[in-house]
């Protein structure tokens, strides 16, 4: 069994499905969204994240670097990624704490640990552990099954959220210890699903369609954003897929895009397409999308998570 790398365990969360929630993200993703805001969950690696603002020049990091990726430029330090293996042990000297690893080990019984710290929350509002990433449905399946099964066993809501991009049999593998799937869809079109995400739909719907077959619980959550799918001709083109293939859906989610994840980009020292700046719909489009679902049927049809 291979340990998934986890990049962020998230408290308190009210956005990742029913309830209070404890989001737990792994890292690695098979999709490459032109919009994507947690870029440090792309890959499967552990990376290095430096907060420029932060760093003083003070140059203790560079004299603790076993592989002397680390140097003084221009009164802030700067790392030859290439030589750099992100062994993390510069944050232990960084005391102004600009720089930080994304990407940590939990064993099966850690990570459930972890997530049972909030029971008295779960408890008192219907919520659970929702699995997201990156892409949780593309990680070791031995250790998320093994993950979703104890967290099943001791009674909590499991909830994923997933691009559906991953072979189905993984899903099957899950699927009794699954309360909800929250489901994305980010573009009909292929062409248009292969210009902005860089893979073909077809995997992702014919997953959709299956998972519907085999009685699963399905929130269906929609990024929506100006220039790629924020206007009624793709809306409607989802509300006939899901009534074509008779869908059981139990919520709509339309999530407006935002940008607040341009930023994490330079911790990385990768580049941020500006060309490629998606926009924001406003908010009398974002009614407008609601209410042509709730025309169609879908009452339990939200803005925001």
């Amino acid at each position: 069994m291979e340990t998934p790398l986890v990049f962020n365990i998230q408290k308190y969360s009210i956005h990742d499905g029913d309830g209070i929630r404890t989001s737990i993200f792994f890292k690695g993703c098979p999709l490459k969204c032109a919009w994507c805001h947690n870029p440090e969950s792309q890959h499967y690696q552990v990376e290095l994240m430096f907060y420029d603002s932060r760093c003083t020049g003070c140059g203790s990091c560079v004299s603790h670097c076993k592989k002397g990726a680390i140097s003084i430029e221009g009164g802030k330090a700067v790392t030859n990624r290439a030589l750099c293996n992100a062994c993390g042990d510069c944050t232990d000297w960084c005391f102004q704490s600009a720089r930080e690893v994304a990407g940590k080990t939990y064993t099966v019984d850690q990570l459930v640990k972890e997530a049972e710290k909030d029971r008295m929350f779960y408890e008192n509002s219907g919520g659970g552990i929702t699995l997201s990433g990156g892409e949780v449905m593309v990680q070791d399946m031995d250790y998320i099954e093994a993950v979703c099964k104890k967290l099943y066993d001791k009674g909590y809501s499991v909830d994923i959220d997933t691009c559906g991009y991953a072979p189905y049999e993984n899903f099957k593998r899950i699927l009794p210890y699954v309360d909800t799937f929250l489901y994305d869809i980010k573009a009909m079109q292929d062409e248009v699903h292969q210009k902005f995400i860089g893979t073909s739909n077809q995997l992702i719907l014919e997953n959709l369609i299956k998972l519907n077959e085999d009685g699963a619980k399905i929130n269906i959550r929609i990024p929506v954003i100006t220039g790629v799918n924020a206007t009624e001709e793709f809306m409607i083109d989802v509300i006939s897929f899901l009534k074509e293939h008779n869908i059981s859906v139990k919520q709509v989610n339309l999530l407006p895009y935002h940008n607040t994840g341009m930023h994490k980009y330079k911790k990385l020292d990768r580049g941020y397409d500006e060309e490629a700046l998606l926009g924001v719909p406003s908010a009398e489009q974002m009614e407008q999308f609601k209410a042509l679902f709730v025309e169609h049927g879908y009452q339990n049809t939200k803005i925001g998570g």
